[in-house]
């Protein structure tokens, strides 16, 4: 073989080798390129994915949520249906037994070492206001709970007998208290109950109407309810309580030889005086 075609093969095939090393290079660099496109690919869908997916998440919350307060409005709405048919149920008939049930838990007993009576909570964490007639020489008291457990009592402030005869006492806890109404609104001939533990028994309540307002008390004042709801001894500080199922008056006392004419102290000026007394105890109203 001659020399120039010697050459010429070599020439060809370094011309052969150079180009498939172009080729394999451009082949790789497409391929590295095709896998970056992919891996781009892969995170947008994986962040749209993921996107949708807090999406959905939010979405289900908020359903959940929506879901949530329809059952709560559902079950706040039958409760307040009960309430709204017992205070039906008590204008129409004699029967208070709906608000006896559901206020008898804010009545307590008040015993002491000389005597004993009726009170009942106004705040949630253990506010009672029961007669101080009731807490008279007195060298300590306790009060009992619907469910009959014993609270050993911190006496607040008072206003005395021939005042207004108010006392205000603590206990520790949390208990369900009693809604005050306005006494203001009250009617002659309105229906009323007292809820007490009279004479040591077990809690009672009793059923009559508002026979006047304004009457005179012991004290000389225009703050009284008559009422011909029969009262007994023990039922002193108890509350006295509206076909609303609200705390209209405190059962304060009865007239001695005559039947069935007992007084209330009207709430509105119980609340006055119970600002008064825990704003100088304690320097803050509780009501």
């Amino acid at each position: 073989m001659e020399k120039k075609e010697i050459i010429l093969i070599g020439i060809f095939l370094l011309i052969l080798i150079t180009t498939n090393i172009s080729v394999f290079y451009f082949i790789n660099e497409r391929f590295e390129q095709s896998i970056q496109i992919s891996k781009q690919n892969l995170n947008e869908t994986k962040n749209e994915l993921e996107e949708q997916i807090n999406q959905n998440k939010l979405e289900t919350q908020s359903q959940i949520n929506s879901l949530t307060d329809a059952i709560t409005s559902i079950s706040s709405a039958q409760t307040d249906l009960k309430k709204q048919l017992s205070i039906v149920k008590a204008k129409t008939s004699a029967d208070f037994s709906g608000i006896i049930e559901d206020k008898i838990r804010g009545v307590v007993t008040i015993k002491t070492d000389v005597s004993q009576g009726s009170g009942f909570i106004i705040t949630n964490n253990g506010f009672i206001i029961t007669n101080s007639h009731v807490l008279a020489n007195a060298r300590l008291s306790n009060v009992y709970t619907f469910d009959n457990e014993k609270h050993s009592a911190i006496l607040i402030g008072y206003s005395p007998v021939n005042e207004l005869d108010i006392a205000i006492l603590k206990i520790d806890g949390e208990f369900s208290k009693l809604d005050l109404g306005d006494s203001e609104d009250v009617k002659i001939g309105e229906k009323v109950i007292a809820i007490g533990n009279p004479l040591g028994l077990s809690f009672t309540a009793t059923e009559g109407i508002i026979s006047s307002k304004n009457r005179i008390g012991k004290n000389n004042l225009p703050y009284y309810f008559q009422t011909d709801v029969p009262l007994n001894p023990g039922n002193s500080g108890g509350p006295l309580i509206n076909t609303e199922g609200k705390v209209i008056g405190i059962n304060n006392f009865k007239l001695s030889g005559a039947d069935n004419i007992g007084f209330a102290l009207e709430i509105n000026y119980a609340i006055k005086k119970i600002n008064e007394i825990s704003l100088t105890e304690l320097n803050q109203t509780i009501l």
